[in-house]
């Protein structure tokens, strides 16, 4: 269960911060475009666990320990410069953005400054735009949550704490950049990191 938590609440960091982006700016997010969000990234979440299951079997238990480990662990360190990194990504990306559907650029962009999501400026996450955001916050997942099943984890009980936690992380995160009423730039990817190297370090006890 601890694990569990452990991943859930690091991949949850980025939704709660997005949202309190999104609050702050006072762009609203529809409980559809919610669900969109939520059913995308636990999905996403859902596959990269599938996938790491069947690797799994493939790979010695003590190897796929050690696997698990230098994945998580790495993901770690890079969360705790996540914030650099992101600013090097909106720097070099530019202002200028074509949509297209699923256009990578835009996906990138809005991985960089998540506000970014909105592109018709309705100040209104529709739930198209929902999507674009949803995939810029699974690009993490993908990598965590196959990291992750190749230690012992629970998927059920990863994916259901998913749906649940990420509810709670954009309810909090718009009522949050509500009170604050003003763009924040709220930096949680540290405490990402900090969960992630803990997770890891527990794969290998």
């Amino acid at each position: 269960m601890l694990e569990s938590l452990l991943l859930v609440l690091a991949l949850s960091l980025d939704a709660l911060v997005a949202s309190i982006a999104y609050g702050a700016n006072k762009i609203k997010i529809p409980f559809l475009s919610i669900t969109v969000i939520n059913i995308v990234c636990s999905s996403c979440l859902a596959i990269s666990l599938f996938f790491g299951s069947i690797i799994k079997k493939l790979i010695p238990g003590n190897i796929t320990s050690i696997i698990s480990f230098l994945i998580l662990f790495l993901l770690g360190i890079y969360y705790l410069f996540q914030s650099l990194v992101k600013n090097y990504i909106g720097k070099a990306s530019g202002k200028k953005i074509n949509l297209k559907l699923f256009d990578l650029r835009f996906i990138i962009d809005i991985y960089a400054d998540e506000t970014k999501a909105d592109f018709n400026n309705s100040k209104e996450l529709e739930p198209k735009e929902a999507l674009y955001l949803a995939i810029a916050l699974s690009l993490d997942s993908l990598a965590v949550g196959f990291g992750s099943s190749l230690g012992n984890a629970n998927y059920i009980q990863v994916i259901l704490l998913s749906l649940v936690c990420g509810i709670v992380a954009i309810y909090s995160g718009v009522f949050l950049g509500k009170k604050l009423a003003k763009t924040s730039k709220l930096d949680l990817s540290w405490l990402g990191g900090i969960l992630l190297i803990i997770l890891s370090i527990l794969k290998i006890r």
